[in-house]
């Protein structure tokens, strides 16, 4: 399978909300996804939906892109086909899973290059 061939109209959906990921001691309530492992909790939140006294650390002014598109488990080098193209535009990204696909979270001020990298993939860029 090859990775490229999933990006071609592939629809690629920008939520409105800006988000921070957010070390905490407990999982914040409202969260977009939820990661636990041995260093804490971590939140990627609505910024508008943050407790400020449940924060240990942040990081704010995401912007999530969702690939609106179920991909199989099998397939191999779908992110990394990603993260190398917009490391070439020096844009850090910060990704995160589903069942049926992926999400990357790109800062703000970086959007608009991330959507212009992933449109000459031949994604199919979908604003809220």
């Amino acid at each position: 399978m090859n990775p490229k061939v999933y990006l071609k109209n592939c629809k690629v959906y920008i939520w409105k909300e800006t988000f921070a990921i957010v070390k905490s001691n407990t999982p914040l309530v409202g969260s977009l996804a939820i990661i636990k492992d041995k260093n804490g909790i971590t939140s990627i939140i609505d910024e508008t939906k943050i407790n400020k006294k449940e924060i240990l650390e942040i990081n704010n002014d995401w912007k999530v892109i969702t690939f609106d598109i179920i991909l199989p488990f099998e397939l191999i080098g779908f992110l990394a086909l990603v993260a190398q193209a917009l490391a070439t535009e020096k844009i850090s990204i910060f990704v995160v899973s589903s069942f049926s696909t992926d999400h990357i979270l790109v800062k703000r001020k970086d959007l608009n290059k991330a959507i212009k990298k992933l449109e000459s993939f031949g994604c199919i860029v979908e604003k809220d």
